[in-house]
């Protein structure tokens, strides 16, 4: 089932190294890589859940040698916070956010993707005029971050959750209204579908409200299983990417229910299909033939 280079478009695909592991270790990476890279993947996500956990130099030669590119994600876990926390902790959670940065850059992803605002999981109730305030703590703790990736040729894609992980910011409209003002180089906005698919009632014209700030795209079926699996409207979600113009990976990301702490945060109870390897490889033949001229299956 692998894709050859011969019958794709332009676009290029990527898959996360969440789809079978977590934490994401150098021993891992060089067993995942070479599988990816021949399943006809030209792009590997990388995630960063704690910085020491695998080696970007490392890492970059690995790549280098089989031709893959990467992307690299942030993870917030309890107790990283940019908004509503003291100031050791916003703190500590700027140096992380910087130091992913310094990783991305170390390994040459364009992107540093995720959340980057309020752990992952963290849900209150919050009025407008707190909502408010929140964002411009979030403009105060993210500008020096934006202003390093910047100096780095990187942005930090800023990821809309949906309303089960995150009261803060669940929409696309949401994203801009936080970090309206701020210098747009150094950040854009990371599209989630299966954040969308919830979130958004329009997914198409969502992605069109983004044009020009579209750093990142993860994609998988509304279920989080293999692309293609569910209901989503692949052929409108990717004409409004070229209309939006939309011109980086499209990158599978899924999650492995072996590790108990990450199957929890994802809520994956049930497997999402025959194997992860099928989320890979079946992802990637759907997405190949969606985005393929002419679009559509």
């Amino acid at each position: 089932m692998r894709a050859t280079r011969a019958t794709r478009a332009t676009r290029t695909f990527g898959v996360s190294t969440w789809v079978w592991t977590s934490p994401l270790t150098d021993q891992r990476l060089a067993e995942l890589a070479p599988r990816v890279r021949e399943w006809g993947f030209d792009v590997i996500e990388l995630p960063v859940e704690n910085v020491g956990d695998w080696d970007p130099h490392r890492a970059a030669k690995l790549l280098d040698a089989l031709g893959l590119s990467a992307t690299v994600v942030l993870a917030m876990a309890p107790g990283r916070e940019l908004v509503a926390a003291d100031r050791e902790t916003i703190t500590a959670t700027r140096d992380y956010v910087r130091r992913v940065v310094d990783v991305a850059s170390a390994v040459s992803s364009p992107v540093v993707a995720g959340p980057a605002y309020t752990s992952v999981g963290r849900t209150w109730r919050i009025t407008e005029a707190e909502r408010r305030a929140c964002y411009e703590q979030l403009r105060d703790s993210l500008a020096p971050v934006f202003s390093h990736a910047a100096d780095a040729g990187i942005r930090v894609a800023v990821e809309p959750l949906n309303r089960f992980e995150t009261s803060l910011i669940n929409t696309v409209d949401q994203v801009l209204d936080a970090l309206a003002g701020l210098p747009t180089e150094g950040w854009g906005v990371g599209l989630d579908l299966f954040h969308m698919n919830i979130e958004e009632r329009n997914i198409p014209a969502a992605i069109r409200r983004a044009t020009g700030r579209i750093a990142h795209v993860q994609v998988a079926a509304n279920d989080r299983g293999a692309p293609g699996a569910g209901h989503l409207d692949w052929p409108g979600i990717v004409a409004a990417l070229d209309a939006a113009g939309y011109e980086g990976p499209l990158v599978i990301e899924t999650f492995t229910g072996e590790n108990e702490t990450m199957a929890t945060a994802a809520s994956i109870w049930r497997p999402l299909a025959p194997s992860q390897d099928a989320i890979a490889v079946d992802g990637l033949s759907f997405l190949t033939d969606v985005t393929r001229e002419g679009g559509g299956r």
